[in-house]
């Protein structure tokens, strides 16, 4: 198999491979609902995490859809001409996408600092209801996604700087565009969890509750430099 940054392959990116050629191959026609996790972990002997790390693969080209507490299936309509033109236009766009992430790491370094000095307790309130919802919507793309946004346009309210506030809402609208991509590449070509996305959430979440104004300024820029480094890597 060949990969496509010239490393040997995870465990998670043979089992997608295997199960693409399957599913291109019409064992697993258009529609039909997938084998559990914990079948596919006990017939590629691997675990759990390995198998939900290929889903999320997959689903991100466009081959699955995975809905929350009812399963895997395979897309309606697939073709593998349709599978590439989906990855194709997925890294198409990673130049935009990196000139919005150099935005954010600047504006969102800011908020995270600030918040961590101002937060009131209504904002750790709200900013854990978020996080509430993002836990329990993991399989949940819309949901998860939306979660995610709110989770970062929160953080800067948090700040209680009405010009750090204005700048991420004058952005929003491509905040949720691009986040919506970044995210489909941060499964696709680390094989990233939804579960993995939470923690890191969740860890920026600690560092403002314990006003440590360094650590959540470090994390919130480390978790926007993961997504960038996939970006450069897919960058002609």
């Amino acid at each position: 198999m060949t990969n496509m940054f010239n490393k040997p392959p995870k465990g998670s990116e043979y089992v997608m491979e295997h199960l693409k050629q399957e599913i291109l191959s019409g064992k697993y026609k258009p529609g039909e609902k997938l084998p559990t996790v914990v079948q596919f972990a006990a017939r590629y002997q691997v675990g759990r995490s390995t198998i939900r790390e290929a889903l999320s693969a997959l689903k991100a080209i466009g081959m699955l859809h995975i809905q929350h507490g009812g399963g895997t299936y395979v897309a309606d309509s697939l073709s593998q001409s349709k599978t590439q033109q989906n990855v194709i236009q997925l890294f198409s766009q990673t130049i935009e996408l990196r000139e919005i992430l150099e935005v954010r790491q600047y504006i969102e370094a800011g908020c995270a600092h600030y918040a961590a000095i101002r937060r009131t307790d209504e904002d750790l309130e709200r900013l854990w209801r978020i996080l509430t919802t993002m836990q329990q919507h993991l399989s949940d793309e819309i949901e998860s996604e939306q979660a995610d946004i709110d989770f970062h346009l929160t953080l800067a309210h948090a700040s209680h700087n009405s010009l750090f506030i204005a700048m991420m809402e004058s952005i929003a609208t491509r905040l949720k565009e691009s986040m919506r991509d970044t995210r489909k590449l941060w499964f696709f070509a680390d094989q990233n969890t939804a579960e993995a996305l939470y923690e890191e959430h969740l860890q920026i979440y600690n560092a403002i509750a314990q006003q440590n104004t360094t650590q959540t300024a470090l994390l919130i820029t480390d978790h926007l430099q993961k997504v960038n480094q996939v970006i450069l890597r897919l960058t002609p």
